[in-house]
């Protein structure tokens, strides 16, 4: 029996950083949800979104997301920020495997992606100000959905065997 463990959170918590490094702990293939979406399509999420809308993307995503799920008796994915929001995607990857949420500080978050600005379109013209509304506002449409999750990461300073403890064996 295989185990897939999806990791949501916002962008900018830490999902793909912390889903490499379960993948060669574990010696589980790695998927970056956002990654193999572009791969599949040819464009960047940006371009997806500019040339198509959020709700083409959106469609996109819950395919591409059912298409490696079927596929793989195990992994680790990292979603992206929107993913559990949308066509039911939460309940699915909780009948599928286990939902890790980490749910970093907006402080942090805050500080992380003032840094990633030009590297993620749908902030990249904000100023400092509009960053941290659109944090907040988006965090707390999404909470709704984050907090469905199996499991919660909260401590920003695991170490890695402290987070496949607490994915595994939960208290």
């Amino acid at each position: 029996m295989g185990v897939r463990i999806y990791l949501i959170g916002f962008m900018g918590s830490g999902k793909t950083y912390r889903g490499r490094q379960l993948s060669e702990k574990l010696g589980l293939p790695f998927f970056d949800l956002d990654e193999q979406i572009v791969n599949h399509v040819g464009k960047s999420v940006a371009e997806i979104f500019a040339e198509q809308g959020e709700e083409s993307f959106r469609l996109i995503e819950k395919n591409t997301l059912q298409l490696i799920t079927q596929s793989h008796q195990s992994f680790i994915m990292s979603c992206g920020g929107g993913t559990p929001c949308y066509f039911e995607n939460m309940a699915y990857m909780k009948q599928q495997g286990v939902v890790v949420w980490i749910n970093t500080p907006t402080a942090i978050l805050f500080n992380r992606l003032i840094k990633e600005k030009e590297k993620r379109p749908l902030i990249k013209d904000l100023s400092n100000n509009q960053l941290l509304d659109f944090i907040n506002k988006k965090l707390a449409d999404r909470k709704l959905f984050y907090q469905q999750s199996h499991r919660v990461l909260q401590e920003e300073d695991l170490s890695l065997d402290a987070i496949i403890l607490k994915i595994f064996n939960p208290s």
